[in-house]
């Protein structure tokens, strides 16, 4: 509760140390009268602190305000709307990212020192280090715009789907470029926890004692290298779901990222606070 509450005093902090403010871009055209209106509406010509206390005494209660640029509606309804497509893609993409990733460090650790480990050593470590909106950026202009093989952007909204909106087409690009940085993590977490485990003596002994490979993978090995791949589950998931600002802006899916991606550049604040 206390890093929340520090959390929300700091990026309050911070919306309002930028030289500016959400009605500036029209000072042109609004004459002082009604720009002064605006400001007393929104309650933007009280001092920085009163601001704050007010709005965390709204947000108690679930009320966080109206968005200046969507005024006929409120910050809670925009959320209600777009949370669900946020949690989606990353439930989507931890499935997808920590399926392959762990399918690629074991078998990576169980070709140790061969052709297969090192591609995957160096695919995972080119995945750590590319941002994902390059990784973005690079599928669109090759299976969207070059191949034409992929919608290039939306969530549900091709029509081209196995089961009602879901399993689209336009699923697969955010998703393969949201999913390549866990995707690497969890590929090598797993390799590293095998290869140690592989060298123990239990391991030795169980092969010493005649038991196929296929046995000792699953008997010995994976239940003893399960520890360090649960701990990258741990802290993988609440960065998949809710650090899709870039996939979501990228690939226009109407999720919280892309909200808080022009509530930011319109200087929004109820919407920034919420998202």
């Amino acid at each position: 509760m206390m890093i929340l509450l520090a959390v929300s005093i700091i990026v309050f902090s911070l919306m309002h140390s930028v030289p500016g403010g959400p009605f500036d871009e029209r000072k042109g055209r609004l004459p002082p009268a009604a720009k002064a209106n605006i400001l007393k509406k929104y309650g933007l010509d009280q001092p920085v602190w009163k601001q704050y206390i007010n709005y965390m005494s709204h947000a108690v209660r679930f009320d966080f305000g109206i968005p200046y640029q969507r005024p006929h509606t409120t910050v809670a309804k925009l959320i209600s709307k777009s949370w669900a497509i946020t949690v989606q893609v990353g439930l989507t993409t931890i499935v997808v990212a920590f399926g392959f990733g762990i399918l690629a460090g074991i078998y990576a650790a169980y070709h140790q020192n061969s052709w297969v480990d090192t591609l995957v050593t160096f695919v995972s470590s080119l995945g750590v280090t590319v941002p994902n909106f390059v990784v973005a950026m690079w599928l669109i202009l090759i299976f969207a715009v070059s191949l034409n093989w992929l919608p290039m952007g939306g969530w549900g909204s091709s029509g081209q789907c196995l089961i009602d909106k879901y399993f689209c087409t336009d699923w697969i690009l955010p998703v393969v470029a949201y999913a390549i940085a866990p995707m690497a993590i969890v590929a090598r977490y797993t390799r590293a926890s095998i290869v140690e485990v592989m060298g123990e003596d239990y391991v030795r002994t169980a092969r010493a004692k005649g038991l196929s490979e296929v046995k000792v993978m699953r008997k010995h090995v994976l239940r003893n290298a399960q520890i360090p791949m649960v701990t990258a589950l741990g802290t993988e998931i609440p960065n998949l779901i809710t650090g899709s600002i870039f996939i979501e802006s990228t690939f226009r899916i109407n999720g919280l990222g892309k909200y808080f991606v022009t509530s930011t550049l319109n200087r929004d604040y109820p919407m920034i606070m919420a998202t």
